[in-house]
């Protein structure tokens, strides 16, 4: 027997609940940090970005066809966004841009999101090589998982990361996620299958929010807009 939250057709919403949105903003030692949707015309930062960050981000990334030069060409940028922009529009994904004192500064998404009575999905985000470390990570993690929870009905959201990747691990830690255990040769990562921890949180873990536990904690706090 299937275990009816798995074994139950996914239905498309006609609606895409939390999308688009703008989250924060919130300050954090690097700067004050929000979230918007993902912009056509962000190609041009995007590109820039990940191709001076290549040793930063290939590494940690599911392999793909093609060189990084070609894949983050700021040509490749339109059908990403379009594919993003579809997706968020059926109600599948929430892709957001990470902004830092109003520049480009990363991405977050909010993916592969489930419904009916499972309702979890997975986050994903990287930053820019030079405010790594200044808690932006953090705080767009907090962000957008309170956004998934209280706007769009998300239930438990989980992030995998490879062991080696420490930084990453302390990002979701500082953000309140636990670690739920190993999944062995999970992913396609820099040309090998790799391994991955899995860390989560549900909606009952931190009743007044992602944002709230890390201003408590004195490593960020509220901006009016």
């Amino acid at each position: 027997m299937s275990n009816p939250a798995q074994g139950a057709p996914y239905q498309v919403e006609s609606r895409h609940p939390g999308w688009p949105a703008r989250l924060g903003p919130i300050r954090v030692e690097a700067g004050i940090v929000e979230l918007r949707p993902v912009r056509l015309r962000d190609g041009g930062e995007w590109s820039r970005i990940r191709v001076r960050d290549r040793a930063h981000l290939e590494k940690w990334e599911p392999t793909a066809p093609g060189s990084w030069t070609d894949r983050n060409a700021m040509w490749s940028w339109p059908s990403q966004w379009a594919a993003l922009r579809s997706l968020a529009r059926r109600g599948q994904c929430l892709p957001f841009t990470i902004t830092v004192d109003g520049r480009f500064a990363g991405q977050i998404t909010v993916g592969n999101i489930i419904r009916a009575s499972l309702r979890s999905a997975w986050v994903g985000y990287w930053v820019s090589s030079e405010i790594v470390g200044g808690g932006v990570a953090t705080a767009a993690v907090a962000l957008v998982v309170d956004h998934a929870f209280l706007s769009s009905g998300m239930h438990r959201i989980e992030a995998t990361v490879r062991p080696e990747n420490a930084a990453s691990i302390r990002v979701l830690t500082k953000a309140g996620f636990r670690e739920e255990g190993l999944f062995r040769r999970y992913l396609d990562v820099a040309g090998g299958w790799r391994d991955h921890l899995c860390f989560a949180t549900t909606s009952e873990e931190f009743p007044t929010g992602l944002v709230a536990r890390l201003i408590g904690t004195g490593k960020a706090e509220r901006v009016e807009r």
